[in-house]
Formats: structure tokens, C-alpha cells, sequence
């Protein structure tokens, strides 16, 4: 079955050519797309201030520039998170590979803030395709591994945004810095297209009718099983306040940085910003339990980003880094916890949709919160907006934190009343 004959869900043939990858394989490859094309979209991180010198860009334009990417990365979520359902999951990747290759080559040769953005669109386009594809296939390929499943997911994703700007950084020191990043980071994104394309696809889980396919494509209003409503409303949550802090590392972080160590080294900022993201990466590593554990890693967070406010005004790198790494730590097993909990709760056969959801609504804190920043910067200045901003988003995490604290309480209560006759509360295992 071609790549064309999945684009125009054509019923799978009987006599199937191609690479029959084994199941270790194709796990590689659903995580290395989406963490290969999270890496893309995060190479301008380091570039901004460069590109801010050279074009004369003010804080409100790196914003709406940074802002266009996520956009285009809900609005794609919104309209398209459902498609890999019918035309496979190989089909949506390569889809996803083509875009972040456009993007890419857009944003090396931009030299306005419309052609920046314009990049960053097809970047936010690409990855929206990948990313229900990705969790569905890793879903898919680990059906008695479900929380592996959601960790792997989640290692890729996280993982690709931190060493993004780790990578930007670094290439950004060849000639011609805001574009031999991109050159190489193409070269990678072309090469996937080899095994991609030579692999040998499952049929999609939703084949459309063969009468219309096209209507299949439609975009659907989300809608969540009453089961999972509460696990999703609260994985949205942690997510968007996640990604509110992840944006700023990734858009005018760097500025706050270099004022804090003192320093304009590219790769030494694009390393400073992903380290929260890095931080949060490493933490899918760990198999941290307990009913409480997303109340302990928000609390976490929270804490954290004051000492980053602190360092801040203190002008303290030590504290900087150390307070990025626990902020990073504390929302990976915060928001690990409650992303599995919505992915165990979700049937199947409606994983991509439900999951897309969850990061759209995750990726609208990127844009919102950062926006808004922008604008305060252009109107105050920078040192006050950002730390007031890394301060509300410390108080969104302990209000958070408070919320699923009593969630728990009231959880553990539940089962206590109903698990025991003699009214004490029976030891929780795992949750």
C-alpha cells in the first residue's frame, strides 16, 4: 500500500509491499518524527535576539512571531488531529515531515516579521500532524504499556523542545548562523522521509466509506466521555500553565537570561532556556508513583519559579539554573501523571482526537500568556513583565496544586468508604 493510496484512503491491498519494520522500529520512528520536528520548531530560540539586531524587531514582534507558530499549531490540532485515524499514521508522519521541511526553508530565508511568521506557521502545521499521529501510533505499538506508552510520548515531546534551542544554539556558530541551522536540520528531516516512505503501513483504524472518504477529513467538534471528562479538563490545565512557562524560555527567556549570567553566548542561552524543558524530558525517565504526585511536582514548579524570579533580582546564576532544572522536574512528573490518567481513561478508538485536544488546548499557553507579555514589554519595559509573569504562573501552579491535592483527598476517601468494613482506610498501591 502507497503513501498515495493512504492519502486517498484507498482500501488496504491484500499482497502489501514494503519494509515490514518490527515493533522496536516503528516505536524509533513515531518518537523520532515528532521529536525531530520539535526540535525545528525550537531552533530560532537562541536566533531571536540575532534576528531581533539584524531586522529591528521589537519584543512584541519576536512574540507574534513566536505566537504564529502555535496558532497554526492549535488551529491544525483543531481541524486535523483526527485525520491519521483515516488516512494511517504513516501517511499523517510524512505529511508532517513535508511541512517541516517548508517550514524550515521559510523561515532561513525570512527577512520580515510576515515571512518569519509565515515559517513558523508551517512548523506549528507540521507538528500539529505529528503529534496525534505519534501518541496514537506509540499507543497503538505498546497496547499492554499504556503508561509507557504516554511516557515515551512525552520524552519525545519534551525532550525535542528542550534540545532544540540546545541545537540552535550550537549551529548557530557555523557561517551565516540564523540559516545553517535550518540546512542541517532539513538534511535530518529529508533522511526520515527514506524508512518512512519504504515502510510497510498498518491500515488506518477508521477507514472512511468508500462513497465519500473526503467527508471523513471534515473537522469534528471535540467531545470527551463523561469517564475521562474530569482527567482531561485537569491534564488541559497543567498543560497550558506548562507551556505558558515553556514559552516564555523559548521566546524572550534568553533576554531575561543574559541579564541574569551576564553573557550574550548563543549556545550558553539556548542551553539555559532548555533546561526547564530538559529537565522535564529527563523526568519521564523516572517511574515516580503516588496518589500525590502531581500536587507534590505542581508545588514544585511553583516554588521553583519564584526562586527564578529570585535569581533574577538577585542577578544569581547559580540559582538560575538550579531553580530551571526543579521548575522542569516538578511539571514533567506533575503533568506526566495527569496526561496518563486522561490517555488510560480515553477508549481507543478515539485516542488521536482526544489527545489532540489536550495539546491543543496545552499549546494555547504558548501563544496567550506570551502575547500578552509581548505587549506589556513593548508598554513597560521587560524586567517587570517578565518577572510579574513568572510570578502569576508560580501561583497558577500552587493553585493548581491545592486543586488536585483535594482531588486526591477526596479519591482516596472514596475508595476508603467503600473498600473496607471497618471504616479505616485501606493502603493505596499504585494509583
Amino acid at each position: 500500500m502507497t503513501v498515495f493510496s493512504e492519502l486517498r484512503m484507498r482500501p488496504a491491498t491484500a499482497a502489501q509491499w514494503g519494509w515490514n519494520a518490527s515493533t522496536t522500529s516503528r516505536l524509533v520512528m513515531a518518537g523520532s518524527v515528532i521529536f525531530t520536528l520539535l526540535v525545528g520548531a525550537n531552533l530560532a530560540t537562541p536566533l531571536y535576539p540575532l534576528l531581533q539586531a539584524n531586522l529591528g524587531l521589537s519584543p512584541l514582534a519576536i512574540t507574534t512571531v513566536f505566537a504564529s507558530y502555535v496558532l497554526a499549531l492549535v488551529t491544525t490540532l483543531m481541524v486535523a488531529g483526527h485525520w491519521s485515524d483515516h488516512i494511517g499514521r504513516r501517511a499523517a508522519l510524512i505529511l508532517a515531515v513535508l511541512a517541516g521541511l517548508a517550514g524550515g526553508w521559510v523561515f532561513a530565508q525570512a527577512d520580515s516579521v510576515a515571512a518569519l511568521a509565515a515559517g513558523r506557521a508551517l512548523q506549528g502545521v507540521a507538528v500539529a500532524l505529528a503529534t496525534g499521529a505519534s501518541a496514537a501510533a506509540l499507543r497503538e505499538l505498546l497496547p499492554s504499556r499504556p503508561e509507557w506508552a504516554s511516557r515515551f510520548t512525552l520524552l519525545a515531546s519534551a525532550g525535542g523542545v528542550a534540545l532544540g534551542p540546545v541545537i540552535g544554539g550550537a549551529l548557530s556558530m557555523l557561517p551565516d548562523p540564523t540559516t545553517a541551522p535550518y540546512v542541517v536540520h532539513s538534511a535530518v528531516l529529508a533522511g526520515m522521509l527514506v524508512p518512512l516512505y519504504l515502510l510497510r503501513a498498518r491500515p488506518a483504524i477508521h477507514p472512511p466509506a468508500a462513497r465519500r472518504p473526503i467527508t471523513a477529513l471534515a473537522p469534528r467538534r471535540p467531545t470527551v466521555s463523561v469517564e475521562a471528562r474530569g482527567a482531561f479538563w485537569l491534564a488541559s490545565a497543567v498543560g497550558f500553565l506548562s507551556f505558558a512557562v515553556f514559552g516564555f524560555s523559548l521566546s524572550l527567556a534568553p533576554g531575561y537570561f543574559a541579564q541574569i549570567v551576564q553573557v550574550d553566548s548563543r549556545p550558553l542561552l539556548g542551553a539555559i532556556a532548555g533546561l526547564t524543558l530538559g529537565a522535564s524530558a529527563l523526568s519521564q525517565l523516572f517511574a515516580v508513583r503516588g496518589r500525590y504526585v502531581a500536587p507534590a511536582g505542581l508545588a514544585v514548579l511553583g516554588v521553583s519559579l519564584l526562586f527564578l524570579a529570585a535569581a533574577a533580582a538577585w542577578t544569581s546564576p547559580p540559582l538560575l539554573v538550579a531553580a530551571s532544572i526543579f521548575a522542569g522536574f516538578g511539571q514533567g512528573v506533575a503533568f506526566n501523571k495527569v496526561f496518563n490518567d486522561v490517555a488510560g481513561k480515553v477508549e481507543s478508538s478515539r485516542h488521536a482526537q482526544i489527545i489532540s485536544t489536550v495539546y491543543m488546548i496545552t499549546y494555547l499557553g504558548s501563544a496567550v500568556p506570551v502575547l500578552g507579555l509581548g505587549w506589556a514589554t513593548a508598554a513597560f519595559g521587560f524586567q517587570t513583565p517578565a518577572t510579574a509573569f513568572v510570578v502569576l504562573c508560580s501561583a497558577a501552579a500552587l493553585v493548581l496544586s491545592a486543586v488536585t491535592f483535594r482531588t486526591a483527598i477526596r479519591g482516596r476517601t472514596v475508595i476508603g468508604r467503600g473498600g473496607a468494613g471497618n471504616g479505616r482506610l485501606p493502603v493505596q498501591g499504585r494509583p
